[in-house]
């Protein structure tokens, strides 16, 4: 198993840092397109944080939550999912569909869509962010929107992570419209091969 807080120099890593929040606003300038009015990153927050914490930082394990999960593919593999809770979550639904606050009260086909199609657009423009400054070749999968328990939902993204690495990089982020402010986590979880790729491409070596 490897230590990327080890294995990268403190260099490569305020490298990762700056790529993390730059592909963030690229995401949201994306979301901005998508639903037709100004979005904004009012804040954003990372760090690297041990994959096995993962669920207790995002409220633990039985805590039931939504995960819209996009596969990393291309130059090279990883993971990224953007978590809510499902009331935040349908908050979420009612800024993306253009509705009134407080309408959307479950996941449906349709909810499930918005929520996927903003996966969609948030992965893309967050790995072109990273394509345009490291010249990889970067590719978001179909996202999958899923309604479950943490530990549950995490299992999905985390399986194959832990047998590489022992870290990922958590986002907590706020965006929204000037009447509406969302707050979420995207976790970002590059397998150790495409992280040492990306800050090293970066890094010009």
């Amino acid at each position: 198993m490897i230590d990327l807080e080890r294995a990268l120099s403190d260099v490569e890593m305020e490298h990762w840092a700056i790529l993390v929040r730059k592909g963030i606003g690229n995401a949201v300038s994306g979301l901005s397109q998508m639903v037709g009015q100004e979005i904004r990153a009012t804040s954003s927050t990372s760090k690297r944080i041990p994959v096995k914490d993962a669920p207790a930082l995002l409220g633990g394990a039985e805590t039931t939550a939504v995960m819209v999960y996009i596969g990393i593919t291309g130059s090279a593999t990883g993971h990224m999912a953007l978590i809510y809770p499902p009331e935040i979550a349908f908050e979420l639904v009612d800024m993306l569909l253009g509705i009134d606050p407080g309408t959307t009260r479950s996941l449906e086909e349709m909810e499930e869509s918005a929520l996927g199609e903003m996966g969609n657009i948030i992965g893309s423009f967050f790995l072109n962010s990273l394509a345009d400054d490291t010249g990889l070749n970067l590719r978001p999968s179909p996202p999958a929107v899923m309604l479950d328990m943490v530990g549950a939902i995490m299992d999905v993204a985390l399986a194959e992570l832990l047998a590489d690495a022992n870290d990922l990089t958590l986002v907590e982020t706020t965006f929204g419209t000037p009447d509406q402010q969302i707050n979420g986590t995207f976790l970002v979880m590059p397998s150790p091969v495409l992280m040492k790729t990306l800050v090293r491409h970066r890094n010009g070596s």
